[in-house]
């Protein structure tokens, strides 16, 4: 897809405040710091259109991105964030599971695993939840600059075991992505996943 605009619309902290509008929507899922907003800047060619930060747990909301004014990126928060309290992190869990329970329009969901640690079991638990929603899932490996290159596949069939995905050879449906922000390597193979479901 070309991105002849993308812009940040508005945040979203509760059920009242969730988009429905008729167009697609694309949300991307991942454990803290995973690099989330650092992806959706390089898939939008923007450098700061989503926040980055060093500081896990700063997503604190449902943030929606209008691109090309057709299709929503939407910025789920980040899930796993150890130092949060409990209270936080079940609020944040409810909010993503009422983004996802009323947003019909969902057509895809990317989940990102940061591909230097690996799929963690907290990885498989929200791949597992995520797949109960619906919407095709899509994995993608960020930071894969941190893995050499030539063992980049191996890190790929790792995740593949991990989160319990099939291998494309047998029968498995679900794309795992290795893609660096910093580097842009995989970037258009990713656009060439999401593209066929937008």
């Amino acid at each position: 897809m070309k991105i002849a605009s993308a812009e940040y619309v508005r945040s979203a902290h509760g059920a009242g405040d969730f988009l429905r509008d008729g167009r697609p929507q694309v949300a991307f899922a991942g454990r803290s710091n995973v690099g989330k907003s650092s992806l959706l800047n390089r898939l939008l060619g923007r450098k700061a259109l989503a926040r980055t930060s060093s500081t896990p747990g700063r997503t604190r909301a449902v943030n929606y991105f209008l691109v090309n004014d057709r299709v929503w990126f939407v910025d789920l928060p980040g899930y796993g964030f150890a130092k949060a309290g409990k209270d936080e992190r079940q609020r944040w869990a409810e909010l993503v599971q009422g983004y996802l329970e009323r947003s019909s329009e969902v057509v895809q969901v990317v989940l990102l695993v940061d591909a230097k640690v690996g799929a963690t079991p907290l990885d498989a638990q929200a791949f597992g939840y995520l797949a109960g929603f619906g919407p095709p899932l899509t994995v993608v490996a960020t930071k894969a600059d941190k893995v050499v290159r030539g063992r980049r596949g191996a890190m790929v069939a790792d995740i593949r075991r991990a989160l319990g995905l099939p291998d494309p050879e047998a029968g498995g449906t679900v794309p795992v992505v290795p893609v660096s922000a910093r580097t842009g390597d995989g970037v258009r193979e990713l656009w060439r996943a999401l593209d066929g479901r937008l």
